[in-house]
């Protein structure tokens, strides 16, 4: 069995989702944001993040961690603040000894509901039908879709490997 942690950041809202995997079923074992508030410095916000996926990956102990890879925005403050909340979720998890994998967007929306421009609430409602975990917010939902991706990507890999 294996454990996911995976990771859709935000430098106000990172989501995060834990699930198990057997190689055949999915399994829900929790989900939760954190949020670092807009009027805090860059770097309490940044180390908020740190500290949060520290806390969540001592919890849980994943064995691995899976995170969104990031998209181009039009505003290139954006991408520069996303980039920022991303490589400190990775730096995190990666000093705590997990391996990262990451996933473009519409990688994570066609493996988990098959249409590649899916929209934040349909990628909710699946995560809820797949894991049967009540209702889960949007950037937590996406958090656990980007966990199921890799579940479901480690499968075929392992297959091809064996």
């Amino acid at each position: 069995m294996s454990r996911i942690l995976g990771i859709d950041p935000g430098l106000h809202i990172t989501g995060w989702g834990v699930i198990d995997y057997d190689g055949f079923h999915l399994k829900y074992v929790a989900h939760g944001i954190i949020v670092s508030p807009p009027s805090d410095d860059i770097s309490s916000r940044l180390s908020n993040i740190f500290n949060g996926l520290s806390n969540i990956v001592e919890k849980y102990s994943p064995h691995e961690a899976s995170i969104e890879e990031v998209f181009v925005n039009k505003n290139p403050i954006s991408s520069l603040k996303l980039g920022m909340a991303r490589g400190t979720a990775i730096c995190c998890v990666g000093v705590l000894g997990l391996k990262v994998s990451e996933y473009t967007p519409n990688k994570v929306k066609k493996t988990v509901v098959g249409v590649g421009h899916a929209t934040k609430d349909q990628i909710s409602i699946m995560v809820q039908k797949l894991l049967n975990c009540g209702s889960v917010k949007l950037d937590a939902a996406d958090a656990i879709a980007v966990a199921i991706c890799h579940a479901h990507h480690m499968k075929t890999f392992y297959a091809v490997t064996k």
